[in-house]
């Protein structure tokens, strides 16, 4: 199964991300994670990265789009993967599906965590974390929505969109999650 992670800061998507990957025997591509050991290995695209990122400033959309080509060849991809962080941007989404397209190996779905924002501000405020100031959280949704709504739409055009209900324990979110990805599978 190939999957395309959604959500806001403080839906719980970490949370759920360790869930399906267990669960559903996938591999878990989180993009921060793959810039940061892709610089750490020293390989081509990670140098190329680590210009931008020693920069602090974002890493274009190329250089992602070649990591995760990387990436996806790896054996433990070939069960399926549940991408987290990627793609942000409808250029990314469309770049991806090209990628994906030539490869025969299209995604299966985009599984979007829904959380009201007043449960996002009051879970994200309670963390007490530097960067949970109520003023960071704000800026933080704003950027999310803004970012993201473009996306959902353009994924919901494709057909692949599923919203799951992100509020209740980790087990009941779960077990929507697990619904929603199994209606997907058949």
């Amino acid at each position: 199964m190939r999957i395309v992670f959604i959500g806001p800061p403080g839906a719980g998507k970490g949370t759920q991300a360790e869930r399906i990957v267990k669960t559903y025997g996938i591999a878990h591509l989180s993009t921060g994670d793959m810039l940061r050991a892709a610089r750490a290995a020293q390989t081509e695209i990670g140098k190329k990265a680590d210009v931008y990122m020693s920069a602090g400033q974002l890493v274009p959309d190329d250089i992602i789009i070649a990591l995760i080509a990387e990436r996806l060849q790896q054996p433990d991809c070939r069960a399926g993967y549940l991408l987290d962080g990627f793609p942000r941007t409808i250029a990314q989404a469309e770049a991806l599906d090209q990628m994906l397209a030539q490869q025969g190996t299209p995604l299966n779905c985009v599984l979007e965590l829904r959380v009201p924002e007043d449960e996002l501000f009051r879970r994200l405020a309670g963390r007490g974390r530097a960067d949970d100031d109520p003023e960071v959280i704000r800026q933080r949704l704003v950027a999310y929505r803004q970012q993201t709504e473009p996306l959902l739409e353009y994924y919901s055009r494709c057909g692949l969109l599923r919203s799951v209900d992100g509020v209740g324990s980790v087990d009941e979110v779960f077990s929507r999650v697990a619904a929603a990805l199994d209606q997907v599978g058949k």
